[in-house]
């Protein structure tokens, strides 16, 4: 289009009337706009009303030509380029167009052949804005009418129409694996105010400050689980894979992981129990500290959350790895990462991870290529016999303060459960006070016991002391010192206090946990 000013000489084109018509008005600060076509082109009968590209050459899509900003961002994802990509593999096939262009693929617009399917065209090459949102014909030729202004795209995963129609299969099963994730269970939590921000997907949107619209928006109680869009950006963001945050960044604000999992990660009053603690305990800042509680910020603070790892959460729960058969050494899957399982179990007979969470930690029964990829671990027997030794640890020194003996995850006077807490329970039970609005060392020892330890409670860190376990060595060695000194409590057994008195860490290498900059 052309823009020009009538405050300007006009072109010499225009005619004589014309030129005398502007001398009688006058000038005006209103412009005349030349226009040579319609903004968009009109699709081929076959092609069920998708746009597609405006100009494929410069991947101008129709859309873009009045929602500029968003093909800004969408030209550079990976989406912009599938065509290319497409093109570029040696492993291509017919089969495989559908995911690379426009079409009804992620959209429930039609059942019927559409777009690239019905029309073999590069006005339909790559993953454009109508593959999510529908064909857009209808909403070009009616702006302003809401009945043609609709928001066809989805947050949910279920059934069809949504990314799953393309992000699933052997080579690619992101689908399969996020929905035998926790990420993949839609919850009524997401009722609660306080707790929609993150067991809600749309309340986790709505917190994060995006407008967007799409279908499940309208519905006040259409619940959602973490589904792809939650996380992902489908119209383009700076980081990598479309990511609405950073994975990298160990300020906690800014980490994606960590807007969720770094809730309650120190003891509130009316409450010893730790609520999604994962991001505090890796960069090693959760916990109860006792008085006089000092450790080696560097090493503590450099686990899982050393420069070995950039991805912090991400490096570890979101990692691919190759499964070949067993017998003929050939492809048979591309696990994603997205069960989100740092060690998933594996199937027996084919390899794969799966959604299992109670296999035995040993070297054949899950995949430790987590742990040995990132050249922190030699192998994966060495991999699980350094897990079963952090294990042990936590045990033993959360055994000193709390036994679990009924394994129901709630603290109870001994006799029914044993180590020094269940004794306070019984002899001063006003150290766990609802009222009196202060943290004793009882209610510390407990959140550091839960924080560190195996209590079957779903919202602490669950990671059995991988996650940070010299933080967790630190924070357990000097509660139980506190605690036995503050309320006169017979010591603990030799080993124990051994292992206590040890450099935190023991045999590991301190020069493989090099730290980030410290949290301030």
């Amino acid at each position: 289009m052309l823009k020009a000013s009538s405050a300007v000489r006009a072109p010499a084109l225009l005619t004589a009337a014309l030129l005398t018509a502007m001398w009688l008005v006058g000038c005006t600060s209103k412009d005349i706009v030349f226009r040579d076509r319609q903004p968009f082109n009109e699709p081929p009968a076959a092609a069920q009303g998708f746009l597609g590209y405006y100009d494929a050459a410069t991947k101008q899509t129709t859309c873009g030509n009045c929602h500029a900003e968003i093909q800004g961002s969408w030209h550079e994802t990976k989406h912009a380029s599938a065509w290319a990509v497409l093109n570029a593999s040696t492993a291509k096939g017919a089969e495989c167009e559908g995911c690379h262009t426009v079409n009804t693929r992620g959209n429930a617009a039609t059942t019927a052949a559409a777009g690239h399917d019905a029309v073999k065209s590069n006005t339909y090459y790559d993953v454009q804005c109508e593959s999510c949102h529908g064909p857009g014909l209808e909403h070009v030729e009616g702006v302003g009418q809401a009945n043609l202004i609709r928001p066809l795209a989805k947050v949910s995963m279920t059934g069809t129409g949504n990314c799953g129609d393309c992000h699933s299969g052997a080579h690619q099963p992101f689908a399969e694996e996020w929905k035998a994730s926790g990420h993949g269970k839609v919850t009524t939590r997401g009722s609660n105010p306080t707790c929609a921000g993150c067991h809600d997907g749309r309340g986790t949107l709505a917190r994060w400050g995006v407008t967007d619209n799409y279908q499940e928006k309208a519905n006040p109680t259409n619940y959602q689980a973490v589904t792809c869009a939650i996380c992902h950006n489908p119209h383009g963001s700076g980081n990598p894979a479309q990511l609405r945050f950073s994975v990298t960044s160990p300020d906690p604000d800014q980490n994606l992981c960590m807007q969720c999992h770094l809730r309650r990660v120190e003891p509130e009053f009316g409450t010893s129990s730790p609520h999604a603690p994962q991001g505090a305990v890796l960069l090693g800042f959760a916990g109860y500290r006792p008085p006089g509680f000092a450790y080696d910020t560097a090493r503590i603070y450099g686990t899982h959350a050393s420069t070995r790892n950039p991805k912090l959460c991400a490096g570890c729960h979101v990692a691919k790895f190759t499964v070949t058969d067993k017998l003929t050494g050939a492809f048979s899957f591309q696990s994603t990462g997205h069960l989100m399982r740092p060690i998933p179990c594996l199937d027996v007979a084919t390899g794969q991870p799966t959604g299992v969470k109670t296999c035995e930690y040993t070297a054949t029964a899950r995949s430790w290529q987590t742990c040995t990829t990132a050249g922190c671990h030699g192998d994966a027997n060495v991999a699980a016999t350094r897990f079963a030794v952090v294990r042990a640890r936590m045990k033993d020194l959360t055994g000193v303060l709390w036994l679990n003996s009924n394994n129901d995850g709630t603290l109870q006077a001994a006799p029914t459960d044993g180590g020094w807490l269940a004794t306070l329970k019984a002899t001063r039970p006003g150290e766990w006070s609802n009222t009196d609005n202060t943290i004793t060392p009882a209610e510390g020892a407990e959140f550091n016991a839960r924080l560190c330890g195996e209590y079957n409670q779903s919202n602490a860190d669950n990671s059995k002391g991988v996650h940070n376990s010299f933080l967790c060595e630190a924070l357990l060695s000097a509660t139980i010192k506190y605690v036995r000194t503050y309320y006169n409590l017979p010591a603990p057994s030799a080993g124990v206090e051994a292992r206590m008195n040890r450099p935190i860490g023991g045999e590991f290498n301190s020069s493989m946990h090099v730290a980030r900059t410290p949290r301030r």
